[in-house]
């Protein structure tokens, strides 16, 4: 779907206001003998409405405008004129700019408040869900360490590599709590230095299994120049997008890591096979809290690749996921905004 069909989506619920306003201006009109003018502000008042209960003050100060000028154009004398002088016509631009106001207000409340209410419950269901599974892992593999005084140092190694991998989970998913809290902040400013993506992969691999990292991921590295933009956010984007990528593979299958320097672009590819997902759902796997269907017996927040996105969004990037035929690809592109210069 391309961005001009997102955005009609998106504001379609002007286009049926502007409509309504056409049909009734329209009605209004050839039926005017029969209506006196309070009856007609009413009606135009409606399109205000339509437009005002989603919450947006630009379109409806735009729908008010518009609706105030019909009604003025076409019904306050003199008629077919944009005469300002009948206080007429100041009272019903002030009556319908406080009602799409008052509306507006409420509706952009309501709508905070069910996010609010969402969010909490999300959270909730990570706190309790998503970080008690690790720590009942973590819990478990310690009390069979210390309930077996015998074990050999194969057995105990593999336990405490298991309690390690649980504990980098943790890790991960309260540093996407934090970070899903500073990215939706409105002030955000992002920390620029030149980043080297060899040293960052040197810091996200310490977040992963030695398993995974030597068994499981496949990695080819272009020879990059230093990337200008914000190094601990840059981590947390490959580290999130491994994250998703060892979940969701197939088990026992390679995760391939692309990193690759064009003129103008650093793109980051992320392969890993998995059943066939349509592409319908994978237009949607960037949402927060988003989660693709049977995977309830998968651990994770549903918050990973939303950050990713975020990230990606304020480095002027763009993201995307492809399906191939035995798997998924989480493709990224950052733009070349400034480039190093040699001493």
């Amino acid at each position: 779907m391309n961005q001009k069909k997102k955005n009609y989506i998106k504001h379609s619920y002007i286009f049926k206001a502007l409509a309504v306003l056409a049909i009734i201006t329209l009605i209004s009109h050839l039926f005017r003998e029969h209506l006196d003018i309070i009856n007609i502000g009413l009606i135009h008042i409606i399109p205000v409405v339509i437009v005002a209960i989603h919450g947006n003050m630009k379109a409806t100060i735009f729908i008010t405008a518009l609706s105030v000028i019909f009604f003025n154009f076409l019904y306050i004398p003199p008629l077919y004129s944009f005469s300002v002088h009948n206080e007429l016509y100041l009272w019903s631009f002030i009556i319908f700019a406080v009602v799409g106001w008052i509306i507006t207000v409420q509706a952009k409340n309501l709508h905070t408040q069910t996010k609010q209410n969402e969010l909490r419950e999300s959270l909730l269901h990570i706190i309790s869900h998503d970080l008690r599974t690790p720590l009942s892992t973590i819990h478990g593999t310690i009390n069979l360490i210390l309930a077996n005084d015998n074990m050999d140092k194969k057995d105990r190694k593999n336990l405490l590599e298991d309690i390690n991998y649980a504990s980098l989970r943790m890790k991960r998913l309260i540093t996407n709590l934090l970070d899903s809290a500073r990215l939706h902040s409105d002030d955000i400013d992002l920390e620029y230095e030149w980043c080297d993506f060899e040293d960052i992969l040197g810091v996200v691999l310490k977040d992963f299994s030695q398993k995974q990292n030597d068994e499981l991921l496949a990695i080819e590295i272009d020879d990059l120049s230093l990337f200008w933009g914000d190094n601990i956010l840059l981590t947390q984007l490959i580290t999130n997008l491994l994250d998703n990528a060892f979940k969701y593979s197939k088990s026992d299958t390679k995760i391939e890591l692309k990193i690759v320097h064009f003129t103008s672009l650093v793109k980051i590819e992320i392969f890993n096979q998995s059943e066939h997902i349509d592409k319908d759902k994978l237009k949607n796997i960037f949402d927060k809290f988003y989660r693709l269907e049977d995977t309830n017996d998968i651990s994770g927040s549903g918050i990973g690749l939303a950050i990713c996105k975020s990230i990606v969004k304020l480095h002027g990037g763009e993201i995307k996921a492809v399906a191939r035929d035995n798997g998924i690809s989480i493709e990224v592109e950052l733009p070349i905004t400034k480039k190093a210069t040699l001493l």
